[in-house]
């Protein structure tokens, strides 16, 4: 199996510290630039800079593929001090604004991105593969009315065209998929994108299998229910051929997520905290990637029966974000608009997990936040509300959710309130209204619509299936049959979920299947380490149910 890059030889990033050229008359006289051992995949750009450059260029694309753009701008800023006519310099500049598939970016970003690109063309590259690169990004930069998504969609089709003309480059078919998961649309039902993405990245990771981009982006194209497992052998090889980056080490938890394989997912996030922590001992950015390591921790923890873990979780993160906020210089920085989303989400997402729906019912959002980071906390009320029977206070979180939505349209996310995944919150809520109202047909037909619809693009990161909460609303209606088919569908999907399973037991326990209930609570028990860390009464009861069991069976 070839594993070579596109020249021939392959550079595993950091591990060979060779030095970046301070002035063109002396190559060899800079400090290396990328720290020893340091692991962020294997990457050979060709490039017509400097020699000296050259290690420290194929760290920044090796950056760039890891999301790590906080280090990779410095990268590139310091490879145009050592060779200011490195016109692709710039290129990896203006990428490292780039935050595909992240967010959009700011107009501030958009200058300073065609600034770059301005700057590129200039001086143009030596070779026609790069001026290629640097026209493809300008089409996305340049400055006129198109909207994100003209843009996004132009700047892929360019990447198609770049990688037909060279169709050995394997950052160029990375990038191309990379691109393709990006254009994709908010209010896109399918996983037309993430399959095409697949196959171009499928066979270069046959030929590239070190390759950062090649495996970041199948983890990412595979990060739906439907195509997770062909994500797996990406998600186990990700952490090992990028153990330096804090984002690298936790996206395989992306898929271990999906296929509720929970010490796998808890030992990629604590990996990332610790690779985050590293680094900020460097002197590098990557603290902040720990926010997103953490709401995918906390979630295993639940799901594992981990309780205090998650818990803890919660604490740290809300010091986390003090800290964060207090930093200086924070007003400009990209992860900033995030902060709020999640003060929010933590609480949300362990109350709802725990099911104590007092505690979500009382959550109140940040009221200075932006109102896009101000709705989950709606959406989350409004289940709350709907299992303690309280209609009036659930129609009033639909309608500050609604108020909240009117203003996101306004704003520039107004993408996010078209979005498949906003219109399935919103059903959920009018099921959650219509349960706590005793509308018992308007409940059901709104939840199976929200799930039908999740069904088609994939439940969220760290979410609640909404076809688990069908089945809940089923239970709660003393439909065990129809709510164990249900509760059966949501754990192909999102298999090993703890409330899944302990209520597919219930399910199956009052419909008077025992057998089949003995083997829901065992497998609860099995994840949870026989629950011996928590205190939840499902795991009691799983515990007792199946200990009756083998005593009738003995």
């Amino acid at each position: 199996m070839k594993t070579m890059g596109v020249v021939g030889l392959a550079l595993f990033v950091g591990m060979v510290a060779l030095p970046l050229a301070a002035a063109a008359a002396d190559p060899g006289a800079a400090e290396p630039i990328s720290p020893p051992k340091e692991r962020l995949g294997s990457v050979e750009f060709a490039e017509s800079c400097l020699p000296g450059v050259h290690a420290g260029f194929n760290r920044g694309i090796a950056l760039l593929h890891d999301f790590w753009y906080d280090e990779a701008e410095p990268q590139f800023e310091k490879i145009l001090e050592a060779d200011p006519a490195c016109s692709l310099a710039h290129w990896g500049i203006a990428m490292s604004q780039f935050h595909q598939i992240w967010d959009r970016p700011s107009d501030a970003v958009m200058a300073r991105g065609w600034a770059e690109m301005q700057a590129a063309e200039a001086r143009p590259a030596k070779t026609s593969r790069e001026r290629r690169y640097v026209a493809a990004l300008s089409e996305f930069f340049r400055p006129d009315q198109r909207d994100y998504q003209v843009r996004i969609e132009a700047y892929a089709a360019a990447m198609a065209a770049l990688y037909r003309r060279y169709p050995h480059d394997v950052d160029a078919g990375a990038f191309y998929a990379l691109a393709l998961l990006a254009a994709e649309s908010p209010d896109d039902t399918s996983v037309t994108q993430e399959r095409k993405a697949m196959e171009v990245l499928r066979p270069l990771y046959l030929e590239y299998p070190d390759h950062p981009g090649v495996v970041h982006y199948i983890i990412h194209a595979c990060d739906t229910p439907s195509l997770a497992p062909q994500g797996l052998a990406a998600a186990n090889h990700y952490g090992e051929i990028a153990a330096s980056g804090p984002h690298a080490v936790h996206m395989p938890g992306h898929i271990f997520s999906r296929l509720g394989m929970w010490q796998a997912d808890i030992d990629s996030q604590v990996a990332s905290v610790a690779a985050s922590r590293a680094a900020e001992a460097r002197h590098m950015s990557g603290s902040m990637d720990q926010l997103h390591s953490d709401d995918f921790l906390m979630y295993a923890y639940l799901q594992s029966g981990q309780d205090a873990h998650a818990k803890a979780v919660l604490a740290e993160v809300a010091g986390a974000l003090d800290r964060f906020e207090a930093m200086p210089d924070m007003s400009d920085h990209y992860m900033t608009g995030m902060f709020p989303y999640y003060r929010a989400k933590f609480p949300i997402f362990y109350g709802l997990e725990m099911r104590d729906w007092q505690a979500t019912s009382a959550l109140e959002p940040i009221r200075t936040a932006p109102p896009e980071s101000q709705r989950p906390t709606y959406w989350a009320r409004a289940i709350a509300d709907g299992h303690l029977h309280q209609p009036q206070r659930a129609r009033a979180d639909l309608a500050e959710y609604d108020a909240l939505t009117a203003e996101v349209k306004k704003g520039k996310h107004a993408y996010l309130a078209v979005s498949a995944r906003a219109r399935i919150d919103r059903t959920e809520m009018l099921a959650w209204i219509a349960f706590a109202e005793d509308d018992t047909g308007a409940a059901v037909k709104h939840m199976r619509q929200a799930a039908d619809l999740q069904d088609e693009v994939g439940q969220g990161e760290v979410d609640i299936p909404a076809r688990e909460m069908l089945a809940d609303i089923l239970l709660d209606l003393n439909q065990p049959e129809d709510a164990l088919l249900e509760y059966r569908k949501a754990l192909q999907l999102s298999p090993n979920r703890f409330n899944g399973l302990f209520n597919a037991g219930r399910s199956a326990e009052a419909a008077g299947d025992k057998a089949l209930a003995g083997q829901f609570y065992a497998m609860l028990l099995s994840n949870t380490g026989e629950g011996r860390e928590s205190a939840r009464p499902e795991l009691a009861h799983a515990r007792t149910f199946v200990s009756s069991m083998r005593v009738a069976s003995q």
